[in-house]
C-alpha cells in the first residue's frame, strides 16, 4: 500500500492510501476525487482520467503503450506530462506520487 497524492486543477489536494495492484483511476473514483471520472470504467477507451505526472515519478510509471497514446488524443491540453490514471498501478515503488488532475476530461 502507499499514498497517492491528487491535485485538482485548483489546487486542492486529495492524498489517498491505495492498495498495490489497484489502478490509479479506481482508488480516485472510490474515494470520489472530483475531476477523475473514469466512464470507461478503466478499460483504456474515454480519456476521463487525464492526470499529468509529476516528471520525477514518470521513469518509475509503466511505459505507455500505443492504445493509451491513441486515446490521448482525445484529452485535452495533452503534454509530455500526461498519462490516463487507469493505465497506472499502485506498486511500492510509486508510494507518494503525484498527479494534476487536467483541468478538463472532455
Amino acid at each position: 500500500m502507499g499514498m497517492v497524492r491528487y491535485i485538482e486543477s485548483n489546487g486542492t489536494v486529495h492524498e489517498i492510501d491505495v492498495k498495490n495492484g489497484t489502478s490509479l483511476m479506481q482508488a480516485a473514483v472510490t474515494h470520489m476525487v472530483p475531476g477523475i471520472e473514469g466512464d470507461c470504467g478503466g478499460a483504456c477507451a474515454c480519456a476521463t482520467c487525464h492526470v499529468y505526472i509529476d516528471p520525477e515519478w514518470r521513469q518509475k510509471c509503466a511505459e505507455m503503450d500505443p492504445l493509451e497514446l491513441a486515446v490521448l488524443d482525445f484529452a485535452w491540453d495533452v503534454n509530455e506530462d500526461s498519462r490516463l490514471c487507469c493505465q497506472i498501478t499502485m506498486s511500492e515503488e510509486l508510494d507518494g506520487i503525484t498527479l494534476r488532475i487536467a483541468e478538463r476530461q472532455y
